[in-house]
């Protein structure tokens, strides 16, 4: 599912479905409680009707014996133990008030009564007429729901749309913006509420802290390039210097070969920390493609003297050829960092350095191992120690915030029975 159809509705679909759904509850309650109330009256209008009759006819049958009732069009009279005309749907009625019956093919109410006076009596009341404006008025009831609620959609549409529509545009202003670029403002829409000020005011605010770090990082590094790189430079070109000179005391030449080395560390650690202030995006534009076969076989070779005295050998497992975007030195530095850790945790036995081609890199040592803390300790971008600080090199720390910023990633596993196996893949850098 792509993340435009994860997306999930605007603000103006849901306060426009919420008021639709407040005013079908609301026409909904509106109609039960009126039917509810309409029945009830309904029934105690009816039973004071018929009882009121009830008892006038009584009254009269005891004051003139000869009295006899006249039905009308709306109300009859039955003597249920002595009329034979009694309909079928009277009999066996108790006492009390009857709805919802049809007598003679018409919807009555009927009130039946033992009286002394007359026996058992029913009163039927035709509502025949009644009942159908009674259901034109439901009718009518539920079309006015209906009404209510498409003119409350109409102006839920239009009166929502006008109140949304300053944070709509807002919302817009602020997936156009884009990091880097000078001069970005959000600014509110006519008749925005002051709500939709104070997020303005504060992304501004934000933008142009924004802006003023950016102009910080581009300085740095501007002054850093040419600042740092330069006396950098001048001391690895005059120790240079000095080392082809032929008679340099030996322990001279010893301490010149120190501080060239250690101006070549510190070269590599500028262009590495520049390399991680950099943004990815800038970081795309400076790659270049790096024969990563090449890379390997060369950071073995200058890493072939700290083998020392050590009954420690460096071996090439399967090494595919295979060329990526990186970087100029950065992929160098991370195996020449990988390599060094492999080679000073180790005290016999070989270092085996294998190279995929799809642009993995792994490098399997034979050393103590890690710890489980130890591994955990690295993938969250510490450095590993072993026996106090290290003494030279850019250290893992600083590797694994680079392979984190360069997308590529980077792995520590132990291996069995003992040593660790370092992971480096940089798929993500690989040339198509």
């Amino acid at each position: 599912m792509s993340e435009r159809a994860r997306r999930p509705a605007s603000l103006r679909r849901r306060m426009i479905a919420w008021l639709l759904a407040f005013a079908g509850l609301v026409s909904l309650l509106v109609f039960a409680t009126g039917t509810y109330v309409h029945e009830h009256a309904e029934h105690a209008a009816w039973r004071s009707l018929l009882n009121s009759e009830l008892t006038a006819l009584e009254e009269h049958a005891a004051q003139d014996p000869g009295y006899r009732w006249q039905d009308s069009d709306t109300l009859r009279l039955y003597h249920l133990d002595a009329d034979t005309a009694v309909p079928e749907a009277l009999r066996g009625l108790h006492p009390g008030l009857h709805d919802d019956l049809r007598i003679d093919g018409r919807q009555s109410v009927v009130m039946v009564r033992r009286s002394e006076t007359l026996g058992p009596v029913a009163l039927v009341f035709d509502i025949e007429d009644f009942h159908e404006l009674e259901s034109f008025a439901e009718r009518s009831a539920l079309l006015g729901g209906f009404v209510l609620i498409v003119v409350t959609a109409l102006a839920a549409w239009l009166g929502v749309g006008r109140l949304v529509r300053p944070l709509a545009t807002l919302a817009g202003d602020i997936g156009r913006l884009r990091p880097g670029a000078p001069a970005q403002r959000i600014e509110v829409a006519r008749g925005g509420s002051s709500e939709l000020y104070v997020i303005a005011d504060a992304l501004n605010d934000y933008l142009e802290r924004n802006a003023q770090f950016v102009e910080r990082e581009r300085a740095f590094i501007a002054t850093a390039s040419h600042e740092l790189r330069t006396p950098i430079a001048v001391i690895g070109g005059a120790t240079e210097l000095a080392l082809d000179n032929p008679d340099l005391p030996p322990r001279a030449r010893q301490q010149m070969q120190r501080v060239l080395g250690t101006a070549q560390g510190v070269e590599q650690l500028i262009e590495l920390l520049l390399v991680l202030a950099r943004e990815p995006a800038r970081l795309a534009a400076m790659s270049e493609k790096i024969d990563l076969e090449g890379v390997i076989r060369a950071v073995v070779d200058d890493h072939a003297h700290l083998l020392g005295d050590k009954q420690l050998a460096i071996a090439y497992g399967e090494v595919s050829p295979c060329t990526i975007l990186a970087p100029p030195g950065v992929a160098q530095a991370a195996i020449g960092n990988l390599l060094r850790n492999a080679i000073e945790n180790s005290d016999s036995g070989v270092v085996r350095v294998s190279l995929s081609a799809d642009a993995v890199t792994t490098i399997d040592d034979p050393g103590q191992g890690m710890a489980p803390e130890e591994i955990s300790a690295i993938h969250a971008r510490l450095a590993r120690r072993s026996g106090g600080e290290q003494a030279d090199g850019i250290g893992l720390e600083l590797i694994a915030r680079l392979c984190e910023h360069l997308g590529w990633r980077l792995v520590f596993t132990p291996r069995q029975p003992q040593g660790t196996r370092a992971t480096l893949d940089l798929g993500s850098s690989q040339a198509r």
